[in-house]
């Protein structure tokens, strides 16, 4: 089971998602691709130590995902930078951005559970079910 992350790892993560998104919405970056795409940052976890931070992100319908991460990845010192000069933090945060897959998770799920087979099964009473299964 994952351990539930404190109270000051919550805060920091949001303050550094904050910074982040702030700098992307506000074209602070090299790539003229990033500023051009529409990026929501979902979530950001830090550690422990709260020396590293993992940024997940998706983009408007997952268009050029993997390429919007490449540039990220590659402009991370400036992300780093920019979290060293608005937070006050005993050390800047390693910063790695990972692509959030939560909507399609959700996306395969609800097809599942719309599928006419799984939709039959739970349709069945549970005492046919718990029968069928002692057989």
């Amino acid at each position: 089971m994952a351990q539930e992350l404190s109270q000051r790892q919550l805060r920091v993560g949001q303050e550094v998602r904050r910074v982040i998104a702030d700098a992307i919405e506000q074209d602070n970056v090299r790539s003229q691709s990033i500023a051009d795409a529409f990026i929501t940052i979902t979530n950001v976890i830090m550690s422990p130590d709260l020396k590293y931070a993992t940024v997940y992100l998706t983009t408007l319908n997952g268009k050029n995902l993997g390429t919007i991460l490449e540039q990220l990845a590659a402009d991370k010192w400036l992300f780093k930078k920019l979290v060293a000069d608005k937070l006050k933090l005993r050390f800047t945060p390693e910063i790695n951005f990972r692509a959030d897959d939560t909507f399609d998770e959700a996306e395969r799920i609800n097809r599942l559970m719309n599928d006419p087979k799984v939709k039959a099964d739970l349709a069945k009473p549970a005492e046919e079910t718990d029968t069928a299964g002692n057989e």
